[in-house]
């Protein structure tokens, strides 16, 4: 059984005496704490922090983290409070041990809800101090190890939420140990006979294919020794789940996946692995388009390293990786190798940056946590930011920038910054104008178009792949939404107050604030937001509103609409709506209905779907005028008959388009032989311009009736 004394032996390796004394002192505080408490198999409490330990000794954590992973489940689960711990052992332990603590104060309706609040706060601890992932992820790993003592249904459930949140974070950050490790063990634990299986197959196909092994690494050993370039070759091995994966997605049998050979050379510096790369092409041929440089361009967690693909013998493929001694402690340790080089007082850049890297990629987690609108959207970002593919493209200045496989446009203007994201119009793509929907490739470079006044749209939303940029959007949108609420519902409520000839700036003083009050709402803006978002109706406000003070029973929400008609302009943005069932246009006679969580949709005065409204909802309408400034493009159908000929569509979007308008949606229904429906969708400015389009329509030769589609 292992024990503190063998811990500390394996920390005499790298930690001075004193500081090991102290991870024993917070062993004996945790064993007294735990003391009478036993795991579902069994053994002492005690023993779980002590193997978390042990896991972080393998990477050379500190002494604070060691500490850290020895109390983290004090809080949790004991009497011992985190003033107390700060009393014993200092202010950064006690914030590492908390960072990993669970919420345990607050009741929640669910699971799902419970475990993205313990995240959102360990991502908090964690823009503080980096360790306390790294001594999360160490406890997971542990968990996962002994998860045979738990029912199968929960073994499932934690093994998911692994695979989904902490292995991706363990190879966001590098550590690739540990993620190999936990995607293994969840992979067996979701799908027991599958894992088996594939074990099975893989330890008697490593059996049958050893003296091949063998042949291959002594060749690849000859050639470098030939050659005077130091290095050395190690076989590589594929985990259970990398090789599930492969079987699912590429739908090979198994035996095509083992039939590919890995092997890595570690060698000492940067210089040789490119002198190597050219040594191992001229012993095998290169497979073309397979050569990846991740020592030019590291991956986001730092990962550095030369990948290539060759021909063996008899057409047997071998994936070769090259890198020095500092990038293969980097890839097994990632993030945590910036302790294992400061363990030896010399950090080395490899791990510095690694480092940097980890803690920009956590104040992106605060930031999309600041913008998300509740726990399990803000976990829902995180598993979407946790990307595999990684593209590379470039800065106008000639910064290289990273993105997710798919990324458009608008996720680059993101990842710059918010602020460009938010107010990007178009964009060059080398140099190019190209719509901000277009997907990006590596290599290009970007340039982003922005506006003063520019918005996010919710289209955007359908196409951008980021976490940052989708959270960003949604956050951006909620914010003008709210903004045009506001000003809406204000505009109908100073329309309802002046039928009692007043105004919201000419109210007795006190009197919003009783009404807001009454209607248990903090700020006059949520009052206004309501009524915009047609929530509350404008003119029971308003008798609210205008009521004598001394009346302290709450009008019903009942009454006629206000007198006079509103003006829109167009311009309200996402409050004001214009139905699509009869598509309105400016100096058509329209109609309003206040619609709950849309704001006003705008009618045709002759739409059928009114009489439906009139009848289920009056105090809803009222009446609207078109302002004479209004602009913009207005969507409205056009069914054309005419004669079935060659260049039809070709001869109405020429016409169109001379017209000054655009074509959004174009269809041909062939009545019979010699006679066609043409069902046309435009965007015009208003009625006199449709009329223009309509007129120069009827000028083309075969054409019989038009119809503009009413509903």
């Amino acid at each position: 059984m292992f024990t503190i004394d063998d811990l500390a032996d394996r920390l005499a390796g790298y930690l001075p005496q004193d500081e090991i004394q102290q991870v024993k002192r917070a062993f004996y505080y945790a064993e007294q704490a735990h003391d009478g408490q036993r795991r579902r198999s069994g053994e002492p409490y005690v023993t779980h922090p002590l193997a978390v330990s042990n896991i972080l000794a393998n990477m050379h954590m500190d002494h604070q983290s060691l500490m850290a992973a020895m109390l983290h489940d004090v809080i949790e689960d004991t009497g011992v409070s985190k003033a107390a711990l700060t009393k014993q052992f200092g202010e950064p332990v006690a914030e590492l041990v908390d960072g990993v603590s669970k919420l345990t104060q607050i009741t929640f309706e669910d699971k799902a809800v419970a475990q993205a609040e313990n995240f959102q706060k360990m991502v908090m601890a964690m823009s503080q101090d980096i360790r306390v992932i790294i001594v999360k992820l160490a406890d997971r790993l542990h968990n996962m190890r002994t998860l045979g003592a738990l029912r199968p249904d929960k073994k499932r459930r934690i093994a998911r939420e692994t695979l989904e949140i902490y292995a991706r974070i363990a190879g966001r950050l590098g550590i690739n140990t540990i993620r190999v490790e936990l995607e293994d063990l969840s992979f067996q634990a979701i799908h027991p006979m599958r894992a088996e299986r594939i074990k099975r197959a893989v330890s008697k196909a490593r059996g049958n294919r050893r003296t091949m092994i063998r042949q291959v690494q002594t060749s690849l050993q000859n050639c470098l020794d030939d050659d005077g370039l130091p290095g050395t070759v190690i076989g590589r091995q594929k985990h259970l789940l990398s090789i599930y994966r492969k079987m699912r997605d590429q739908r090979k049998p198994f035996a095509e996946i083992m039939d590919v050979f890995g092997f890595r050379i570690i060698t000492d510096d940067v210089d040789t692995c490119y002198r190597i790369l050219g040594a191992v092409h001229n012993l095998y041929k290169p497979v073309p388009g397979r050569f990846k440089d991740y020592i030019a361009i590291p991956k986001a967690n730092g990962y550095q390293s030369l990948h290539t693909t060759l021909f063996g013998a008899n057409g047997m493929p071998i994936e070769v990786q090259i890198r020095t001694r500092e990038m293969e402690a980097m890839a097994n340790n990632g993030i945590a190798a910036h302790w294992l080089y400061k363990a030896g007082q010399t950090e080395r850049p490899i791990a510095a940056g690694s480092h940097a890297r980890a803690r920009e990629w956590v104040r992106g987690l605060l930031e999309m946590q600041r913008h998300a609108g509740n726990p399990l959207e803000f976990i829902e970002h995180v598993k979407n930011d946790l990307f595999p593919d990684d593209i590379y493209v470039f800065t106008p200045k000639g910064d290289i920038m990273e993105l997710p496989q798919g990324a458009t446009a608008v996720d680059f203007a993101y990842t710059v910054h918010t602020d460009i994201g938010n107010g990007c119009i178009a964009c060059r793509i080398d140099r190019h104008l190209a719509p901000l929907s277009t997907r990006l490739e590596s290599g290009q470079t970007l340039e982003i178009i922005t506006a003063p006044g520019a918005r996010p749209n919710l289209a955007w939303l359908s196409f951008v792949v980021t976490a940052k940029a989708r959270s960003a959007i949604r956050h951006a949108l909620k914010n003008q939404q709210r903004t045009e609420s506001i000003q809406l519902g204000r505009r109908l409520l100073n329309k309802a107050l002046a039928d009692y000839e007043t105004s919201l700036e000419e109210l007795p003083d006190g009197r919003l604030p009783r009404v807001l009050e009454e209607f248990e709402l903090k700020h006059a803006d949520d009052l206004l937001e309501s009524i915009g978002l047609g929530t509350r109706m404008a003119y029971a406000v308003a008798r609210r509103l205008t009521e004598s003070p001394a009346d302290d029973t709450l009008s019903s929400d009942i009454g006629g609409p206000m007198e006079g008609p509103v003006v829109i302009s167009g311009t309200e943005g996402m409050v004001i709506s214009f139905a699509r069932c009869c598509h309105p246009l400016p100096g058509d006679p329209v109609i309003g209905h206040l619609s709950v969580g849309k704001g006003i949709v705008v009618h045709r005065l002759d739409c059928r779907n009114l009489d439906e409204l009139k009848r289920d909802d009056p105090d809803k309408l009222f009446s609207l005028e078109w302002s004479p400034e209004i602009s913009g493009d207005f969507p409205v159908g056009l069914r054309i008959e005419m004669e079935t000929r060659r260049g039809l569509v070709a001869e109405l979007a020429s016409l169109v388009t001379d017209a000054d308008a655009n074509i959004e949606r174009i269809g041909i229904e062939e009545r019979d032989v010699r006679l066609s429906i043409v069902n046309l969708t435009l965007a015009v400015r208003d009625r006199v311009h449709l009329a223009r389009i309509i007129k120069r329509i009827r000028n083309l030769p075969h054409v019989g009736k038009i119809h503009r589609v009413r509903n």
